[in-house]
């Protein structure tokens, strides 16, 4: 069952030599083991692509679109890949977006967002909030998703429901179709032009439209079928709720999956994000109580409300903050999470009022109350949000997760339930958990499946063949709620909508696409195994992502994405070459192992942001820095020496700072940049850049301060103690400078810990794997911060993020840590008189602050120092990592590459909290970044 990818075939060679004459090398993705890693989505399929296309324009697609025509070659688009029945998997060619197709434009004061299908969906929200306002598909992937893939599965969510996904909120769409063909349904000209090229296309549409209104059986069927959250087959209402042939077309390509044409851009209509919100949590003693509860709350004012059976409760009752009660519970009961919306606090509380009247005659357990402390909203909604993960964290090694979404029509919710969990018991899946959207009737169903034998795909068929005869014959309703028909669901389309209803769709796929060339067998498909054709396996690798079931949620942050690996990637890569390397007559090891060395250990930044995205916590960064402790154990003597000697270390990185300024000086930048760069050529040396940072010339280890009232401990790390600042920046101080300045300003008396030029947090050898070191050298720090503080009586303020980030992992003690921003944000500010500069700033938030939840802290003291904050988009970590700003540059490049044309005219410098960030954010940003402290030094005078 395990794919591996051959080379190329024939004639995918001719098509990539007619590709070639018009698109970028990088832009074709041909080695093996790239293709391997493209060939997954967050589905249990895989399909290895023999072409990856990354394709940056409309142009390109019509281009790519017309040469696959002409070869008769097949081809499937993705956008995120966090599909979850197979739609986003192709044998053949693969295409993929680009960061290019990420514009949008609001219009209409808010109440319209123009959308290109590469923006996430949540940055789509973001660009809304100031004027109150979102897109209404509220998908649960809304972090990692795309418009793209939002709009071609007919996404919803939580709150969306059927009245707010992109079937009822498209107001536009540009479309180019199979044979290269555009359509721009928001230019008249456009569809003029479609309609004049395009005329069988045309009348085909009217007249299915007409032979449907005329089945009145079929019409019937269709409006049962959509007065339920239903992806099932192509958006047959469309025939039957517009009559012009182009407001159909409009709303067919909503929930195609790719297969009727490519959605180059959407016009939604936005929905109410209302400012003021409560939740709440009842528990009722079984599913008939809960889902009689469940049509009441239909006729109040809630927005949302997801139920979750005795088994799911079950499942996360011992994780952190989890209300007492949650264990108490027995199987049978069932509890309601309820969200209210509203424009002002006070018609919130009387919702909330009348919600609860409504519910008096019922039996109610346990509660958590109306509430909208964000702290307790925030845990109510952890309980639902932890329930995939808490199938996916007890999964045996092998299996992957499947979660499935049915709707069922309300008045059967609670037969519904108990008939499933009946099936889980007839098919052995004890470990089966039900929750859902509960006022759309849609239940999602999370189980563990291994497709390793046989038996076990046999088990998940009659399952599968048992739930289709339940949801859509018992009944009658939709298999695909929310996530699409795909591979999954392809086989039971016709057994839900029927013979007539399917025949329609087999001709909307004739007509949009007669060749059968996009995205094949996703949704009209004549296998009736094909959902359990093209398995994923999900061979055991490494107990550190052997959980992961490759979703692509860490992806949207991963730094090293467009330069060659995300995490889900390099997942995929290294349970292959695990893989392979048990296979006694495997020939191409050697070879995989080779171009893994650099796409999955050497470019991977090791920063662990992928774990604040993934479902289940996997940090890819820390197998990654276990693989590196294999490469680099050659090195452990060199590490122990400079562990040990660290004043004599960076005493000798002082040196070499002194004579790059002396060489640089003497040179001239464009020499060193010229020698530098023909030296790399033949030899495995740093990277120059006009950037590196003068000597620290501060003696900070021999500062003794006068008493004062404030103490604090400052810890200036190593990098700070070696690294005065770059050439460019305006002030010239060393970071250790302004720091002393500061605190002095503020009344603080510095104390600063003994043998200091002994001390670091472990970093530089952690990102390398060498974990003893960097232990010995964090807990030695440790100590030494014990004794300067008096045993943890005074703050510790330590001048770059990184470092606090790392520390705060290695504690075994009761420390107050600081960083920058929030030392000064805590202890500072109310102690000084700031003055804004009048002026544009940017703003870099390193990965390690995020990850210690200090985004907004960080904001809002740039806030209050400047007039105007920058912090560029799509930058979540800088990719300097280390030193790999030297060694492997091209990671702080790619991660970098959307900085520079987010910098306003006039803008003239940057801030930051990490000193060698800054120097890659300095040269790709082509303004001087600095740390925060020189800003706030800068603004409170004195």
């Amino acid at each position: 069952m395990q794919c591996q990818p051959s080379e190329v075939s024939a004639p995918y060679q001719n098509l990539i030599s007619r590709l070639s004459s018009r698109l970028a090398p990088e832009c074709i993705i041909t080695q093996p083991e790239q293709r391997l890693a493209y060939g997954t989505d967050a589905s249990f399929y895989r399909l290895i692509p023999q072409v990856v296309l990354r394709l940056k324009n409309v142009d390109e697609v019509i281009f790519t679109l017309r040469i696959c025509y002409e070869l008769d070659i097949h081809l499937t688009f993705r956008a995120a890949g966090t599909s979850l029945s197979g739609q986003a998997v192709s044998d053949s060619v693969l295409v993929t977006l680009t960061d290019d197709w990420r514009n949008y434009q609001i219009s209409e004061q808010g109440y319209q967002i123009r959308l290109q299908p590469g923006v996430i969906g949540a940055d789509a929200n973001r660009y809304l909030a100031p004027y109150q306002r979102k897109i209404g598909p509220d998908p649960a992937s809304i972090n990692a998703c795309k418009i793209g893939g939002i709009a071609a599965n007919n996404s919803s969510g939580m709150c969306c429901g059927t009245a707010q996904n992109s079937y009822q909120t498209i107001a536009d769409i540009h479309i180019i179709f199979a044979d290269g063909n555009e359509l721009n349904t928001a230019d008249p000209e456009s569809v003029q032009t479609f309609k004049q090229q395009n005329p069988a296309l045309i009348s085909g549409i009217q007249t299915l439209c007409e032979q449907t209104r005329q089945n009145h059986q079929l019409t019937d069927l269709i409006r049962h079928k959509y007065r339920l959250k239903n992806t099932t087959g192509y958006a047959l209402n469309a025939l039957i709720d517009y009559t012009d042939p182009i407001d159909v077309i409009k709303h067919l390509m909503i929930g195609s999956e790719g297969t009727l044409g490519f959605i180059a851009e959407i016009t939604y209509h936005t929905v109410a994000e209302h400012p003021f919100k409560a939740s709440a949590l009842l528990v009722f003693p079984d599913i008939e109580q809960a889902s009689q509860a469940v049509t009441t709350l239909k006729t109040t004012p809630v927005a949302a409300v997801e139920m979750m059976d005795g088994r799911s409760l079950r499942a996360i009752a011992d994780k952190p903050g989890m209300p007492d009660f949650i264990a108490t519970l027995d199987e049978h009961a069932t509890a309601l999470l309820i969200e209210s919306h509203s424009q002002s606090e006070a018609q919130l509380t009387m919702q909330c009022d009348q919600v609860m009247q409504q519910l008096a005659t019922y039996s109610i357990l346990e509660s958590v109350p109306f509430t909208t402390d964000q702290q307790t909203v925030t845990t109510l909604w952890g309980i639902r949000k932890g329930l995939f993960p808490a199938v996916g964290a007890v999964r045996e090694t092998g299996t992957t997760v499947i979660i499935e979404d049915v709707a069922f029509p309300i008045e059967h919710l609670a037969g519904g339930v108990r008939d499933l969990q009946t099936l889980f018991n007839k098919h052995h899946y004890h470990e089966a958990i039900i929750f859902g959207h509960a006022l759309e009737g849609n239940l999602h169903f999370v189980f563990t499946q291994g497709f390793d034998q046989p038996e076990e795909i046999a088990r998940y068929s009659a399952f599968m063949d048992d739930v289709a005869q339940l949801v859509a014959v018992k009944y009658g309703g939709s298999l695909k709620a929310e996530h699409g028909t795909g591979r999954n669901m392809a086989p039971y389309v016709e057994l839900e909508w029927g013979k007539s209803g399917y025949a329609l769709m087999q001709q909307i796929k004739k007509l949009f696409d007669p060749t059968d060339r996009l995205n094949p067998g996703v949704i009209i498909n004549a296998d009736p195994q094909a959902h359990v054709q093209h398995l994923k396996p999900m061979p055991p690798a490494n107990p550190l992502v052997d959980r992961c079931i490759e979703c692509g949620f860490c992806e949207a942050v991963c730094p090293s994405r467009t330069l060659t690996l995300s995490p889900r990637q390099r997942i995929v890569l290294y349970r292959e070459l695990q893989h392979r390397r048990t296979l006694e007559d495997s020939t191409d090891v050697q070879a995989l192992e080779q171009a893994f060395e650099y796409q999955g250990i050497d470019t991977c930044a090791a920063t662990g942001l992928c774990a604040t995205r993934c479902p289940v916590g996997i940090n890819t960064g820390d197998l990654v820095k276990q693989l590196r402790t294999e490469k680099y154990h050659r090195y452990d003597s060199i590490a122990r020496w400079t562990a040990n000697h660290f004043t004599t270390t960076t005493q000798l990185a002082k040196t070499g700072l002194k004579l790059n300024a002396s060489a640089t000086r003497l040179l001239g930048a464009k020499r060193m940049q010229h020698w530098n760069q023909r030296l790399r050529h033949h030899m495995q040396i740093p990277k120059w850049l006009p950037e590196i940072p003068t000597p620290n010339r501060d003696a900070i280890a021999k500062y003794r301060d006068s008493p004062a009232k404030n103490k604090v401990v400052y810890f200036p790390s190593c990098a700070s103690r070696t690294m005065g600042t770059t050439p460019q920046g305006e002030d010239q101080r060393a970071l250790t400078e302004v720091t002393r300045r500061l605190l002095n300003k503020a009344g603080f008396e510095i104390i600063i810990p003994d043998h200091l030029n002994e001390q670091c947090c472990g970093m530089p050898y952690d990102s390398k794997g060498m974990t003893a070191h960097a232990q010995h050298k964090a807990h030695q720090l440790e100590q030494a911060l014990l004794d300067a503080s008096e045993q943890g009586r005074y703050p510790v303020l330590m001048d770059t993020s990184p470092c606090v980030q790392r520390l705060k992992t290695e504690l075994r003690s009761t420390i107050s840590l600081y960083e920058p921003a929030e030392f000064v944000s805590r202890y500072l500010l109310e102690l000084l008189t700031i003055t804004p500069t009048e002026e544009t700033i940017m703003l870099h938030i390193t990965c390690s602050a995020r990850k210690m939840g200090l985004e907004d802290v960080m904001l809002k003291l740039a806030q209050a120092c400047a007039r105007e904050v920058i912090v560029p988009e799509h930058i979540q970590c800088c990719g300097w990592a280390g030193d790999k700003g030297f060694t492997t540059p091209e990671l702080n490049q790619a991660a970098l590459q959307p900085l520079k044309s987010q910098i306003p005219p006039g803008c003239k410098r940057g801030f930051s909290h990490s000193l060698t960030c800054e120097i890659g954010l300095s040269h790709h940003s082509g303004i001087p970044y600095q740390s925060i402290l020189y800003l706030v030094d800068e603004v409170s005078g004195g």
